[in-house]
């Protein structure tokens, strides 16, 4: 393979161009060969990965369930960012905790109903479910027996 360089003076206006035989080393490797070295490069070694680290400082252990996860299982573990900022990160973990996915999703998804819901959500939760002015909101047998259950108390 021949490159070339190309040299650009401002002071005269002239263009020198040099040219060498050159043997890439990028040409003697296969494609699979050169996406494995990217795909590496791109990496984060572990313990710069604040998942890692989280993992590594609180264990396989979700947070709000208690439950355990074996090593094989460590996939199912996120870590969850106390303050919502992605961005803060502290060394010490102090911003997060780790949730197995579907605690994960419960947290959040109780953030976007509090959202929805605004400052007086707890008098509406009830409504939300059974509503107080005799709309059919849920049928059966299990959501009857929640609706006595709940004016019992």
């Amino acid at each position: 393979m021949e490159m070339a360089k190309v040299t650009f003076s401002s002071k005269w206006g002239s263009v020198k161009v040099q040219t060498k035989s050159v043997a890439s080393a990028a040409a003697e490797k296969s494609a699979a060969d050169v996406v494995r070295e990217i795909k590496k490069s791109q990496r984060t070694p572990a313990g710069e990965d604040y998942r890692e680290r989280s993992l590594a400082i609180n264990g396989l252990v979700c947070a709000r369930c208690g439950r355990e996860f074996p090593e094989s299982k460590r996939q199912l573990l996120t870590v969850h960012h106390k303050d919502g900022n992605h961005d803060n990160n502290p060394a010490d973990g102090s911003n997060w905790e780790n949730l197995c996915v579907y605690c994960h999703e419960d947290v959040h998804s109780r953030e976007v109903l509090a959202a929805y819901l605004g400052d007086d959500a707890k008098g509406k939760e009830v409504s939300l479910v059974y509503n107080d002015a005799r709309e059919t909101v849920g049928s059966g047998l299990l959501a009857d027996k929640l609706k006595k259950a709940l004016q019992k108390k």
